[in-house]
């Protein structure tokens, strides 16, 4: 299933820009981020943090990017270390609860309590769309 290179080692193709994109294992395991769409970027990470010993804050730093959406696997192992790693940094943080899995009330609380923003992926995608569209308009010419 994980043998790099291998077809159970690859994204699905609806998270990818086109079927045609493989992950480059070489690239991902030697801890270089992976260009997969015009802003898309793969990256391998070893621990449970996406942050944990990985050029993502500086990758996210050198986009002039300031916050993050988390989604994924496990909320009490990757999503929330994720989460807390991005808050250390200074990252506003949104988490995007039904694209998560293993998420529970208690925690929610305590994600709010630390000014992490919970949308259904419905609202994350407008939010996205609505902000992405006032930063084109705020653009000048």
């Amino acid at each position: 299933m994980a043998i790099p290179e291998s077809d159970g080692a690859e994204l699905m193709d609806e998270l990818k820009p086109s079927p045609a994109v493989r992950l480059n294992s070489n690239l991902l395991l030697s801890g270089n981020l992976q260009q997969i769409g015009p802003k898309e970027w793969i990256m391998y990470k070893s621990r449970w943090g996406a942050f944990y010993k990985t050029v993502l804050e500086k990758h996210l730093h050198s986009l002039d990017v300031n916050t993050v959406v988390i989604c994924g696997c496990n909320f009490p192992n990757c999503p929330r270390t994720t989460i807390y790693e991005a808050s250390e940094r200074d990252f506003k943080i949104v988490l995007a609860k039904d694209a998560t899995s293993i998420v529970y009330d208690i925690a929610l609380q305590e994600l709010k309590n630390i000014g992490v923003s919970l949308m259904e992926t419905d609202e994350c995608i407008t939010w996205l769309r609505d902000s992405y569209a006032k930063i084109i308009e705020d653009k000048p010419l």
